[in-house]
Formats: structure tokens, C-alpha cells, sequence
């Protein structure tokens, strides 16, 4: 068995913090992506139904499809309000409060989509899709910074993984229970879409067993007692001098700098490098084209024979596809380097989608064209979910100390909700009128986030934040002398906080 997983399994309160966090943070957003398809045509007819009772009159196609639009988009709406909401609330309450205190929209959304078909009412699905998309933009980074900070530095890739592992079984779960054998039924599709509420009041009965996080209760409040503490019950009897000692030289090193704001973030030039590539790869994250291999797969899937009826058995197995991919990533990233797992990632994503445009654009001249199709298909979901998924929403809290931390995943996480909303807004304009040529597009985007970390992306893998702080500016900085002066101002703080 792996060291890393051995270390791992000697916690098993820091692995039930990751079950308890992650149920009701990124199993609920990606559950909440992918679980609108199955019961689309029954919240249609609801919406004609329902102005036929109030107002006694039919809608035309158009207005239905429009308004079926606006209900699915506007999670991203509110995912967006979310994650900005996310680091005032999770400096002020902390990580843990604040993961509790989002548990209950996600309730009151799920009630609201429960009793929708009793009211004859869709303007409940849209709230409740607002309510859990702010619930998500919150829980995404809440449950990010949690995890991340709680976990010691030799498992925080793997823990980091998780993150992505629990989006993937969230979007899996969603295809499951929506087949018409379970909840993806005319009768039974409210409790399919109020599933959200259920995995919230399971965290909510549970995380209040946990700690807070220890980096926070040690670097923005201050307090050393607690923050061992929180230590002890995480890890057990495991030796954490050395994880506090490099906190204490963190904290040394933001004396005096409290939480600093996004617009602060933005201002300074010493994290400049570090906020371009947290941009560029939560941008890349949505751009990456996965939305258009998911949107085509049915296609293909159709063209090498599957009946319409079985198309929702087909999608199962690209769901089953990225978790098990992610689950072995999880096995094996504490032995390879994460700037090497997004680099061949993307690259693997451009160069997959290259070859896919041409299987698409000839799926109908050769009987064989569509199976080879489907084996692209699988072969990009490999490369997305072992690199991009499984690495990039931790980022910010590997690259920045904790000062910015909060602030960096303000920002990644708004420039994924508006990537997803712009995506999913202009995705249908790109079909119509390219076709599958606009693989072209998100291959450009592949391209450009994987030559970006290639060039301007230090290693972070059993880095602290101040030493890959130190690595991003020997990388960029054309000043040497102010190069050498902040690798001897980190030194001089290891030495003072030795002597301490």
C-alpha cells in the first residue's frame, strides 16, 4: 500500500471530514449540473400547465425553451453571487460556521423544489436553482479552504483531489437517479430535484462533530491553543511540530496584514503572477470543451447505433468514466507532480480534441468513425479528470499565503460561474453555427492554460506558500538583487522563528 494512503488512513477523523465536507459542498454542485437533464420535458409541460391554469393560455415553443433557459442558468447566477459571497463569510465566520449556516439554502431550496408540481408553480424550481446555486458558490470554496487547511502537507494533493472526486460523483449520481427506473420518473422527479436537501441536513447533523480548521484559528485568529487542538483531533497521535512551525513563519511573514480584499488582490504587483494563473486555469476549467464532448457524446452515441431509449444508460458511463478516473488520481498524485499532471492534461485535452473534430465531421462516411468517436470521448474525460479536475480548484490556497487566500478563491471561483453562465449562454450559438468545429475553440483554450502553466507555473507539490511565493518570483522577476533580498527575508524568518 502507498505511504501516502497509509498516512492517510491512520486519520480517519481527517477522512471523515472529507466525506462530511464534501456531501454537502461539491457532490451538491455537480449533482445540481447534471441532474436538470432527466426531467426537462415533465418541468416543461409544468410551465405550460401552469400558465394555463392562471392565465388560460398556451404557450408557444419558443417561450417555453426560454423560460426552461432562464431556470437552468440562473444557477450559475447564484453560484456566482455565492462565491463572491464566500470570503467575507468565511473570514468573518470561519470555514467551518460558514459551511453550517450554507447547509440551510440548500434546505430551503429542496422544500421549494418538492412542493412545486403541488402548487403548479416553476417559478419555485427557479428560486430553488438560485438558492442552490448560491449554495454551491459558497460551499465550493468554504469547503475547499476547510479541507486544504486541514490537511498536512505531504496528503494535500490528495485531499485536494477529493474536491474533484465529489463533483464527479455528484454529476454521476444526478445521471443515475434521474433514469426513469428511480427518480427520473413523471411521478417522482420533485424528489429527484430536492435530493440537494437531503445531503445538507446530513452535514448539518454531522460537521459540527469537527474542528475548526487549524490554519485558521492559528493565522487569523491568533489562537495557537485551539489550533492545536483542532490538530490533534484531525491527525491523531502524528508528530504536527513542523506543520505549526511553518505556519508561525507564515505568520510572521503577514505580521501586522490582515485578510486582504479582492481589489487588494488585484492591486498587488508582487501576486501578480499568481493571480494570472489562478485566472487563466479556472477559466480553462469551463473553456476546456467538456461541456461540448458531454453535449456531443449523445450524438455519437446515436450514430454508432444506441437506441433513444438507452442514451441515459450510454451517459452513465462517461459519468462512471471521471469519477473512476478521479479516484485514481487520488491514488497516485502524491507521487507525481501536479505541474506536470495539468500540463499533460491539457495538452492531452488539445490533442484529443483535434482528432475528435475529424471523427465527428466524418461519423457518418465510415461505419467505424463513431466508435472511434466514442473512444476519443473517454480518452479526453481521462485527461480532464487526472489533470485539470483534480488540481486546479485547490490552486489558490497552495500558491497564496493566507492573507490572500481568501480573496484568490473569491476570484477563481467568480471566473468559473461566469465561464459556465457564458458558456452555457453561448454554447447553442457555437453548435448552430460551427457545428463540431468549435472543438477549435476550447482546443485554443487548452493550449494557452496548458503553456501557461508549462512556462509561468512553479511545482507546488510539498511547498509552503511563502517558498512557492519565493519560486514565482525567481521565474518573473528581471531584478535579481530584489530576488536575492526576498529569499533571505523568508530565511531570516526561519531563523528568528527558530530562535523563538
Amino acid at each position: 500500500m502507498p505511504q501516502h494512503l497509509t498516512l492517510l488512513l491512520d486519520s480517519p477523523v481527517l477522512i471523515a471530514a472529507i466525506f462530511i465536507c464534501s456531501i454537502g459542498g461539491t457532490f451538491q454542485y455537480g449533482f445540481s449540473v447534471s441532474v436538470m437533464t432527466s426531467p426537462s420535458a415533465f418541468i416543461k409541460e409544468m410551465v405550460n400547465e401552469s400558465c394555463l391554469h392562471r392565465y388560460d393560455r398556451i404557450l408557444e415553443e419558443w417561450e417555453v425553451s426560454l423560460i426552461w433557459s432562464f431556470t437552468v442558468s440562473i444557477f450559475c447566477i447564484g453560484g456566482l453571487i455565492g462565491s463572491l459571497m464566500a470570503g467575507p463569510l468565511t473570514s468573518r465566520f470561519g470555514r467551518k460556521r460558514c459551511l453550517l449556516l450554507n447547509n440551510f439554502l440548500a434546505i430551503f431550496g429542496a422544500i421549494l423544489m418538492l412542493l412545486s408540481r403541488t402548487a403548479i408553480s416553476f417559478e419555485m424550481i427557479i428560486v430553488g436553482r438560485f438558492l442552490y446555486g448560491i449554495n454551491s458558490g459558497v460551499g465550493l470554496s468554504a469547503q475547499t479552504m476547510y479541507l486544504t487547511e486541514s490537511a498536512p502537507k505531504k496528503l494535500k494533493g490528495m485531499v485536494g483531489v477529493t474536491i474533484a472526486t465529489f463533483l464527479s460523483f455528484g454529476k454521476f449520481c444526478g445521471q443515475l437517479l434521474g433514469i426513469r427506473e428511480l427518480l427520473g420518473s413523471e411521478k417522482n422527479w420533485p424528489w429527484l430535484l430536492s435530493f440537494n436537501g437531503f445531503t445538507a441536513f446530513l452535514q448539518l447533523c454531522t460537521l459540527p462533530l469537527l474542528p475548526e480548521s487549524p490554519r485558521f484559528l492559528l493565522l487569523e485568529r491568533g489562537n495557537l491553543q485551539a489550533a492545536e487542538k483542532a490538530f490533534r483531533k484531525l491527525w491523531g497521535k502524528k508528530d504536527y511540530t513542523k506543520e505549526v512551525e511553518e505556519m508561525l513563519e507564515e505568520k510572521a511573514a503577514i505580521q501586522g496584514i490582515g485578510n486582504c480584499s479582492v481589489l487588494e488582490l488585484i492591486q498587488n504587483r508582487r501576486v501578480r503572477w499568481q493571480l494570472l494563473t489562478i485566472v487563466i486555469a479556472f477559466a480553462a476549467l469551463q473553456l476546456n470543451g467538456i461541456s461540448a464532448v458531454y453535449f456531443y457524446s449523445f450524438d455519437v452515441f446515436r450514430t454508432a447505433g444506441i437506441k433513444e431509449n438507452k442514451l441515459a444508460y450510454a451517459a452513465l458511463g462517461t459519468g462512471l468514466c471521471e469519477v473512476s478516473t478521479s479516484i485514481v488520481c487520488f491514488m497516485i498524485i502524491e507521487s507525481m507532480s501536479k505541474k506536470v499532471l495539468l500540463f499533460r492534461g491539457y495538452m492531452g485535452m488539445a490533442a484529443t480534441m483535434g482528432v475528435l473534430t475529424v471523427t465527428i465531421y466524418f461519423q457518418k462516411s465510415f461505419w467505424w468513425m463513431p466508435y472511434c468517436s466514442m473512444v476519443l470521448f473517454f480518452l479526453f474525460i481521462f485527461f480532464f479528470s487526472s489533470g485539470p479536475a483534480a488540481t486546479t480548484v485547490p490552486l489558490p490556497g497552495e500558491i497564496l499565503t493566507q492573507s490572500f487566500k481568501s480573496a484568490g478563491y473569491t476570484v477563481g471561483c467568480t471566473i468559473n460561474w461566469i465561464c459556465l453562465f457564458v458558456l452555457g449562454v453561448l454554447f447553442p450559438i457555437l453548435v448552430e453555427n460551427l457545428g463540431n468545429f468549435c472543438f477549435l475553440i476550447f482546443l485554443a483554450a487548452c493550449l494557452i492554460c496548458g503553456i501557461h502553466v508549462r512556462f509561468n507555473m512553479p511545482e507546488t507539490k510539498n511547498r509552503t506558500a511563502l517558498e512557492i511565493s519565493v519560486e514565482f518570483d525567481r521565474m518573473h522577476s528581471k531584478d535579481k538583487a530584489s530576488e536575492k533580498k526576498q529569499s533571505s527575508g523568508i530565511c531570516e524568518i526561519k531563523v528568528q522563528q527558530t530562535k523563538l
